[in-house]
């Protein structure tokens, strides 16, 4: 993919410099709209190498964390819901991009019916507060933000499609941000899932990987470029972050699931590395017996004795049984094995303390301060920050409100 010019990249310097209020220390206007963006499997090491010149600029007209850590699980689905909630994965109920519920049944990626049924998604969405507050919200394909989440909506949602342009993307959210301010969404997303798809294919460090990071930052131009040219730099605060890192996974480092426990003994619930299982009846012993404790390549606990630090482990949707792959490893079915591919690929999920797993975290506009570089954060300190600048209640969550005021022009309430 062709990277931004020099000529463009210089262009976005000034136009975010023309977001910067001269004086500073102003406080931002009340009624700026919050645009949350996330690219997802972006890790922060991409940063400064050449590719990524918008997101540069952003971070040195802005704030940007060393780097956040996501929550247990590290995947998409759980993380992203964690940044619109400010609770872990084991609080609002999507403890895994798949689960089962004895109540709801199975719950997948690309399952519509599973996605937009409410009764999954816990906890209350920051579109569901402004909604409720009667403010405007708008999502383009959010991990929740297509079920009616304690029967609230988004004014406008949209279903995800991976064959929806980039470009038309970032329209979309630029013509819901030139609106009139009586219909212009308080608080709005924009999902990119392109860099995961490549780094998951031919690994976070490959040609295709960067290619696709270089296309985002475009992307990211134009979204700047747009708010420019319509006048509108000091009205919307960016926020943009990503669920989780990536990691290297070389050839053959795999182990088959169905070979980690006897299938009479216990049945798979999750694959990958977050490994889920729940012994069969009158069957736990034995499950237990040869899964508990390090296994080659990956660890096993009860659900209730997983490492304190990840937070996890309480929900009913969470498996009897977890084991975490080490990183580097995934488990597969053994029906998979035939299509996997006999070159190095990438995968999430690992300890989210890993280096290989860290996100992003960069804030740019009215309400940010010029140039901060901050220590690395949590991601569910992202929510409180979230809800104060949209201007409603934080709901009831774990993050920390005090975490992210250093980001701020202005502390004042």
């Amino acid at each position: 993919m062709r990277m931004i010019s020099t000529a463009s990249a210089a262009l976005i310097v000034l136009l975010l410099s023309a977001c910067v209020s001269p004086r500073g220390m102003q406080a931002p206007a009340p009624t700026a709209s919050v645009l949350l963006v996330s690219l997802d499997g972006f890790h922060p090491r991409y940063l400064g190498r050449g590719m990524t010149p918008t997101l540069d600029a952003l971070a040195a007209g802005g704030v940007r964390a060393q780097w956040m850590a996501p929550s247990y699980p590290s995947l998409t689905f759980p993380n992203h819901y964690t940044l619109v909630t400010g609770l872990r994965p084991d609080r609002h109920g999507i403890v895994h991009n798949t689960m089962q519920d004895a109540a709801l049944g199975g719950f997948k990626l690309g399952d519509r019916t599973a996605v937009g049924d409410g009764r999954w998604w816990g906890g209350e969405p920051l579109w569901a507060t402004a909604e409720r507050a009667g403010l405007p919200t708008a999502t383009l394909s959010w991990p929740g933000s297509e079920a009616a989440v304690g029967g609230v909506r988004p004014t406008r949602w949209n279903e995800f499609d991976k064959h929806r342009p980039i470009d038309d993307r970032v329209d979309t959210v630029l013509g819901w941000l030139r609106e009139p301010p009586a219909t212009r969404p308080r608080f709005a997303t924009l999902y990119f899932e392109h860099l995961d798809s490549a780094a998951h294919e031919h690994g976070p460090d490959s040609r295709q990987a960067h290619a696709a990071v270089a296309r985002l930052d475009a992307a990211l131009g134009r979204l700047v470029q747009g708010l420019g040219a319509a006048g509108l730099d000091g009205a919307v605060n960016l926020v943009i972050t990503s669920d989780h890192g990536m990691a290297p996974v070389p050839p053959g480092q795999v182990v088959i699931v169905e070979d980690m426990v006897d299938p009479a003994d216990a049945r798979v619930v999750t694959t990958g590395q977050s490994v889920g299982f729940e012994p069969l009846p009158g069957r736990r012993t034995q499950a237990e017996a040869r899964l508990l404790g390090r296994q080659g390549p990956y660890e096993c606990w009860r659900k209730g004795e997983l490492p304190a630090r990840w937070h996890y482990g309480t929900h009913r949707r969470v498996p009897a049984i977890v084991c975490q792959m080490d990183e580097g490893w995934d488990a597969i079915r053994r029906e998979r094995l035939a299509r996997r591919p006999s070159h190095e690929r990438g995968s999430h999920g690992f300890d989210p303390a890993l280096p290989s797993m860290r996100a992003l975290f960069i804030a740019h506009g009215p309400a940010f301060r010029i140039g901060v570089a901050l220590p690395p954060i949590d991601n569910v300190d992202v929510y409180p920050l979230l809800a104060r600048l949209v201007g409603v209640p934080a709901a009831t969550n774990d993050g920390d409100a005090q975490a992210l005021l250093p980001a701020l022009r202005t502390t004042n309430p």
